[in-house]
């Protein structure tokens, strides 16, 4: 129990702490995020067996890397946590849509009834027993904080039994008012 509260109150830290503007902005090169992101979790990933396929990644102007690295690891972390039976596939991508930048994070795990599909990005909801999956169901809220800070959406469409893919965009940021302290001011 007491090791649940101490998790329970580092993640409620971090939850406050997205989203103010301590961050400094500046282009943000996904590839070397992701590529950080394997490292920290590379157990995690070597114990799923689980096999990654990377796209080619933007870099983002005006964004925060530290951001951008803790929704790339909540949303990598769920894919490995909730993998179903099969060989655990994860695909990582992004292309451009209306001038921004759009994400898909999917994977072939044990995938989200669509009715459950607003409620997990709502801080504290979780759909699971936690004697099931670990955690506090703060992840995708924070997921949604950072993408929201930077003028996107996050979404999900999945299939129960046969995966998710969680769809966020970003706002294609070079011409706007930067919401962190520009980098060297």
């Amino acid at each position: 129990g007491a090791g649940r509260m101490k998790q329970l109150i580092m993640d409620l830290l971090e939850y406050s702490r997205t989203g103010t503007n301590k961050d400094i902005a500046a282009d943000t090169d996904m590839n070397e995020v992701i590529n950080e992101v394997l490292k920290v979790l590379a157990t995690s990933i070597e114990e799923q067996e689980a096999k990654l396929v990377i796209g080619p990644l933007p870099v983002l102007p005006n964004t925060s890397k530290l951001q951008m690295f803790q929704l790339m690891q909540n949303l990598l972390s769920n894919a490995l946590k909730y993998h179903g039976e099969q060989p655990l596939l994860i695909n990582v991508s992004a292309l451009k849509v209306d001038g921004d930048w759009q994400f898909a994070v999917q994977d072939n795990g044990i995938g989200i009834d669509p009715k459950y599909a607003d409620k997990i990005f709502v801080i504290f909801q979780r759909l699971h027993n936690k004697s099931e999956f670990s955690g506090t169901g703060i992840g995708l809220s924070i997921c949604k904080k950072i993408v929201e800070k930077h003028g996107g959406k996050i979404w999900v469409e999945s299939v129960p039994g046969q995966g998710s893919t969680f769809y966020f965009t970003i706002k294609n940021r070079m011409d706007a008012e930067p919401d962190y302290v520009p980098h060297g001011v």
